[in-house]
This record gives C-alpha cells, structure tokens and sequence, in this order.
C-alpha cells in the first residue's frame, strides 16, 4: 500500500479553500479513480495526467489508484488540480517522504508533454498560501500575478519534470523575485480634452473626492461620455488592499494582472443590452459581473434609459452594501463590488427637450424607465447642456485645468475624509451623517425649504448633505455653509427636470 498527500486550492467566490489532494495505490484490477465531487473539467484530468506522465519518462503505475481531493463536499472545477495529482502519484510509486510534500501548495493544469498550463485565480491562491505559511509551486506564466502577495513565496515552473526534481532534492527551483511597480498610474486621458462643461468638470471633482455616484444629462455631442471616463484620472490612488481585491477579481475569471498597471482604476462600460446576470454576475458555477470587476473603479452606464428598468433595479442594493451575494442551489458566492456609478442619458427620446417632436406625455414616459429607488441612489444629477458655436470656438483655447491639478485637491479632501471618519462621505451611514454633517438652525431650515420644494426623498435628503460635506471638504472648511448646501441641491438636474414636466 502507498499513500501520499499533496496540497492545492480550490476557487470559491475570491476565496482559495485549502485541498488536500489524497493518492493512495492499491493492488488490484488496475484503474484510476477521481473521488471528491470533481466537475466534469477535473475528472478529465485522469487521461491528462496519463499522458503528462508518460511523456515526462515517468512509468504510469499498473495498479488500482484512488485520487480523493478533500474536503469531499466542496465543488472542484478546473485543470488548477492535474500538478497536484500527477506529484501525487508519483511520491506514492516512488515511496517519497511526506515530510517533502507538507511544505508546499502545487496548482497547475498539465498538458499531454508534461508542460505546465496557466491557470484562473492565482492571486487568491498565493495569498491563502502565503497565510499558511507554505511554498507555492505555480505555472511560469501565473508568478508575475502572484507576486502581487508580497509575502507569498513563490516557486515557478514550466514542466512536471522540474517540479520532480525539486521535490525529490534534484535541482531546486529559484524563486520568483517580484518586479511590481509602486508609481503613480498614468492615464492617458486628461481633464482638458474636454472644451468647456466647467460645471461638469467641477461636479466630477466633487464626485471623485466624496465617492459619489453621478448621473449625466444632455443632448447628444455634448461630452457626457468624454467627462465620464475621465473620472479615474482624477480619483484618489488605490491603497495596496483595495488594488489587490480588484485584481483578484480579475485574477479568478481569467484577466491578466501585470504588475506594472495593478494599482490603475478599472473603466468598466457595459452595453445597453447587457443582462442582470451579466452586471451583477451569476451562473451555475457563480462568477463575478460588471459591479464587481468595477471594484474600487467606475461603471459607466451609458444611454441609462436603454437598459431594461429590471436590469437597473438589481444595482441598488449592491449599490448601498459595497457587495453582492450570488445563491445558487449547488452553491453560494459573495463577490465586492463597492464601485463608483457614473451614467449618462438624453433628456428626452430625440435627444433634446426643445425640439418640439415629443410631448410632454412621451418625454416622462421615457424618463420613468428609470425607478425612483434606483435615482434615490445617484447623489450628483448634472446638466451637460450644447455649447453654441460662438462658446466653442472661444473655449478651445481655454482648456482649464488638467487632470493632475484636479486630483491633488481630490485627494487632499479624501484625506480629510479619511482621518475624519475612515471612510468616503458617500459611504457615511445615517449615524455618521448625524454625526460629521451637521448644519446651523438657518441653514437646516434653508436645505429643509428646498427639500419641501423638490419633493426629495429622506434618501435624498441625506445623500445632499453628503455632497453638501464633500463640497466643505474641497474648499478645506470645517463646518458646512450655506453656499455648499446651495452648490449641492444645483446638482439636482433630474429631479427638476421631472417637476418642471410634471407642473406642465
């Protein structure tokens, strides 16, 4: 009887759960069992295996084998498991000691020469292994991702061959030396490509410095989608922790990570048509959606109307919790998805409110695709209104500032967030809004009037005097005045539009 145990990961939501991959050869009608609730991707790696083996000069033992990957009622899927097996089997038929194989984790997937494939999630995998305080033995092509883990100790490899060899004290595999770069991203995008639209620039400041979410209004051409995607120019640098739970979201569906980018915020912008599944993820086996790869970066929602109001709803939550849960009936998965929204629409079906070719009737008929909820959760409703010819002409050359100048005054009152309360303003619960947004008696009873005019909801309420917080935090002051309640309901664009079609 032989028997040797081999460690790996599995992939569960963006955790890495510990397997212990069980080989034990038996005498008996030869055969080779895969026991351990494998999906139908790991149970094909019996024939991988066979293959790899023979072709490394290794003999395929003729006996009975049994590969139990434990804990048993844990879902396995992938080729991540053929290194592990295969290393397996060979420390059973050579009579390896175990005390060779506990220091090491083994994930790869193998090809019929014996060469070792890249596989998903190699960042949650490096990081669990690096809090249990074992070796990692990783494909060549996966060790630049894992060396992300800065703790993690990393030992690549391209054939079986070489992981025998290290194994059994042969030749040693050198470790990965990490080349992960610490600068400040670069975007290639600026601020002044944008001609004129100050109050849009201005309310993209405000949105990046306080975290809110922002919706654009206009006619067509006149630079929504331009001032949206030039949002992660201006945002805040991504802390080490918040970088690496967006590149592990990455890392387990399949996206390179490269080390020199990891810390740049991620653009996501979904089509229209996109599904719910196909925002907030799902499947039989649960995989991350457009919320979550938009993780500590932006999603961008363009033509909002357009997307099925369904589709809209199942952002709010998420919206609010920073995550979403995804239950399936075989299994469950929690993906982050603490993103920033950024969406843009026309003000009517045809593009414009003045050009005399839609009702009133069809123009709310248009606006109301989008729920009262989900607006409830959009704190910056900004009008990008058409430059006349003659503006356009004389702005050209007047550029405004650049997206670096922006930025240091956004993270100068991100800071004043952070050491204020540890968090983004548009994250404050209603405890934290009582406590860091508090108004004098006049101005209280001013925001009150304004609230009564508008008709906005408590949601609402609260979510003005976060931006009303932000706008203070900008200009460095330390309670809220009167001017940043009024910049603050002047970011209301959609709410008046509706109440002046409605009083119609």
């Amino acid at each position: 009887m032989a028997l040797a145990i081999v460690y790996s990961r599995a992939s569960v939501g963006i955790d890495a759960p510990l397997i212990s991959v069980e080989v034990h050869l038996s005498n008996g009608l030869p055969g080779f069992n895969l026991v351990g609730l494998p999906e139908a991707s790991v149970r094909e790696a019996k024939d991988r295996v066979r293959s790899a083996l023979l072709n490394s000069g290794f003999e395929f033992p003729a006996k009975r084998i049994t590969v139990n990957l434990a804990p048993a009622d844990l879902p396995k899927e992938g080729g991540r498991f053929d290194l592990a097996i295969a290393i397996g089997i060979i420390a059973a038929t050579l009579g390896l000691p175990q005390t060779q194989l506990d220091p090491l984790e083994l994930a790869g997937e193998l090809a019929l020469s014996g060469e070792i494939r890249a596989i998903k999630g190699a960042l949650p995998l490096a990081y669990a292994s690096s809090k249990a305080n074992r070796t990692i033995v990783l494909p060549t092509e996966n060790a630049a991702e894992a060396s992300l883990i800065k703790q993690a100790s990393i030992l690549p490899a391209k054939q079986l061959l070489e992981v025998f060899h290290h194994i059994s004290g042969q030749h040693q595999l050198p470790l990965y030396t990490a080349q992960v770069s610490q600068t400040t991203p670069e975007y290639s995008q600026d601020l002044q490509d944008v001609v004129g639209q100050e109050s849009g620039k201005r309310a993209l400041e405000i949105a990046a410095a306080g975290g809110h979410n922002t919706l654009f209004t206009g006619p067509p051409g006149t630079g929504k989608t331009m001032l949206a995607s030039r949002l992660i120019t201006i945002l805040p640098p991504m802390s080490d922790e918040q970088a690496l739970a967006t590149a592990a979201i990455h890392s387990i569906v399949g996206k390179p990570v490269d080390p020199q980018t990891w810390k740049h915020r991620v653009f996501r912008h979904p089509h229209h048509t996109s599904s719910a599944v196909a925002l907030v993820g799902g499947g039989s086996i649960p995989r991350p959606g457009e919320i979550s790869l938009a993780h500590n970066g932006v999603l961008f929602l363009d033509e909002l109307p357009e997307f099925d109001r369904k589709v809209l709803d199942v952002l709010r939550e998420p919206l609010e919790s920073g995550s979403v849960s995804i239950s399936r009936a075989a299994r469950q998965a929690e993906f982050p998805a603490r993103f920033q929204l950024v969406a843009a629409m026309n003000p009517s079906p045809t593009g414009s409110l003045t050009d005399g070719r839609c009702s009133s009737e069809q123009i709310l008929r248009y606006l109301n695709r989008i729920s009262g909820p989900f607006l409830d959760r959009i704190d910056l409703q900004v009008d990008v209104p058409k430059l006349a010819s003659n503006e356009f002409s004389e702005q050209a050359s007047h550029r405004g500032e650049n997206s670096q100048t922006v930025r240091q005054r956004v993270i100068t009152a991100h800071n004043i967030q952070l050491t204020r309360a540890g968090k983004s303003n548009a994250h404050l619960g209603s405890k934290d809004v009582q406590t860091y947004c508090q108004l004098s008696a006049p101005n209280q009873q001013f925001l009150q009037h304004a609230v009564d005019k508008l008709g906005l909801s408590l949601r609402t309420y609260h979510r003005v005097l976060k931006v009303s917080r932000t706008i203070a935090d900008l200009a460095q002051s330390t309670d809220i005045q009167k001017q940043h309640i009024a910049e603050a309901l002047n970011y209301r664009a959609f709410d008046r539009m509706l109440a002046r079609l409605t009083n119609n």
